[in-house]
């Protein structure tokens, strides 16, 4: 559990926070830059930078049509969409490791995941998964979720977010029920294979509409949630506390959980169930840096989209001759770190 700190977090020297911030801002740039170079038309970073630098009115010379093509429809809208989903799980984890006090709590937790899963397998199974069919029917379950989650907490004010966190546990539990009978009812071949490769998380034949389907929500989400930066660390000192410096913990409770499962629903809309992103980064930052969310948030989304965009990355360049998805690297890599992380804290706390 996080224990609650003497006192307000310390406020941070300006300086440290925007070095930390620049830095994950460099690593998100190199990040992406290597993605949109690399794959079986290698393009050169110079290059990339001359076409992005086209649509300023910026010279670009020795750029092919080919290579245009390339970084504008096909590499460059995955890539943007693994950045916005990765920012949104990253927020949305570090809303719901603060809310429920723990830092295994991850955006799946809710239940929101598993409502999108269902809304997209549904979509499969009925033949109606195309470009923006898939992904709007995945926003709508989660949606549906958010909703249900919403009631649940409002209604159980008294008990706290145990309520929202078992019964987060009982809708998993459902909802995973229900995917399996439809995995077990799937029409043809076809349909079954979608739905396996969209549950373990990829972002293959992503495209500008997908860009634009989560850009608005991903945004405006993570604009809303870093407003809550103070209230997040007041609620760190406890119920009592945060009322005696003016937050209504209910309400800033109930609007935080809205926020961090829409950001889930709409991550998972367009990426497939994706785990670990939303566990990994939000942990490795607090260890790093602190538990202060001024800086906690933002980081966060910075790591969470540089942690995806190297994972799709790494999924799409895979040198052996097996089909990866970006969920199963993600998992490779977030499952031994955090292992590692976790067995490091607690030889720092002895």
């Amino acid at each position: 559990m996080i224990e609650p700190t003497p006192g307000t977090p310390l406020p941070r020297p300006r300086a440290r926070t925007a070095a930390t911030l620049m830095g994950l801002a460099v690593l998100l740039v190199a990040a992406g830059t290597a993605a949109v170079s690399l794959g079986p038309v290698p393009i050169a970073p110079g290059d990339v930078a001359g076409i992005l630098a086209a649509h300023l009115g910026l010279p670009a010379d020795g750029v092919t049509a080919q290579d245009v093509l390339v970084v504008e429809q096909l590499r460059l809208p995955r890539v943007l969409v693994a950045v916005l989903a990765g920012a949104a799980l990253g927020v949305a984890g570090a809303v719901m490791q603060a809310l429920f006090g723990n830092p295994l709590a991850e955006p799946g937790v809710t239940g929101v995941s598993s409502g999108a899963a269902v809304g997209a397998v549904l979509a499969i199974v009925s033949g109606a998964a195309g470009t923006l069919a898939l992904p709007a029917a995945a926003f709508a379950g989660a949606l549906v979720m958010v909703a249900v989650i919403y009631a649940i907490g409002a209604s159980g004010r008294d008990r706290g977010m145990a309520t929202v966190l078992l019964a987060g546990i009982a809708l998993n539990a459902l909802l995973g029920a229900v995917v399996s009978v439809l995995v077990a009812n799937a029409p043809d071949e076809q349909s079954l294979r979608g739905i396996v490769f969209w549950l373990q998380g990829d972002l293959d034949a992503r495209t500008w509409e997908h860009v634009r389907l989560v850009a608005v929500p991903v945004l405006a989400g993570v604009a809303a949630t870093l407003a809550f930066s103070r209230d997040l660390n007041v609620l760190l000192l406890g119920d009592d506390a945060a009322r005696t410096g003016g937050v209504d913990v209910t309400r800033t409770r109930h609007v935080l959980l809205v926020l961090a499962s829409l950001l889930a629903g709409a991550a998972v809309s367009v990426s497939g169930v994706i785990g670990f992103v939303g566990l990994v980064a939000p942990h490795v930052v607090r260890l790093a840096a602190g538990p202060d969310h001024r800086l906690l948030l933002p980081a966060s989304a910075l790591l969470g989209a540089a942690f995806l965009v190297l994972a799709d990355t790494a999924a799409r360049m895979s040198p052996v001759q097996v089909a990866l998805q970006t969920g199963v690297v993600t998992a490779f890599a977030g499952a031994p770190v955090f292992l590692l992380l976790v067995l490091w804290s607690r030889r720092s706390a002895r």
